[in-house]
């Protein structure tokens, strides 16, 4: 599945990632810069969280309290090996129902579920972004 948005249409493409998303576990590939934190706090207020989203790049993990679900927020561009993930616990996270967002899969691609979403986004010449759910 392909989406074509721009910023005006976050709200949309949001609850379109949402509904059509096959598990809670959603891997963010796109390269810095195009917008994988800003559609995760759109994400986020789709699902109820009301506290203020900001990316964990320093943290590594944020927690937010959605209207029914916890979620997990990981950034791991910072991280040089996967023993950093197991250190704050990664696996654990996984064995919970809540919904768990991953910017920089890459890094701890061995760690990952396998029926994890993968989720691309592209920058277009005109500012819009091409999501790619697959």
């Amino acid at each position: 599945m392909n989406i074509t948005y721009s910023l005006e249409d976050l709200a949309q493409t949001a609850q379109k990632l949402i509904d059509n998303a096959s598990n809670k576990t959603l891997l963010f590939n796109a390269e810095m810069g195009v917008g994988k934190t800003t559609l995760i706090k759109e994400i986020c207020k789709q699902l109820g969280v009301t506290d203020i989203i900001s990316s964990p790049t320093y943290s590594l993990v944020n927690e937010y309290k959605g209207e029914t679900d916890l979620i997990y927020h990981f950034d791991f561009y910072r991280i040089q090996h996967e023993e950093e993930a197991y250190d704050i616990g990664f696996e654990e996270y996984l064995d919970t129902d809540a919904w768990i967002f991953i910017e920089w899969p890459e890094k701890i691609a061995n760690l990952l579920p396998e029926n994890s979403v993968k989720i691309k986004i592209e920058l277009l010449d005109d500012g819009k972004r091409v999501l790619t759910l697959g």
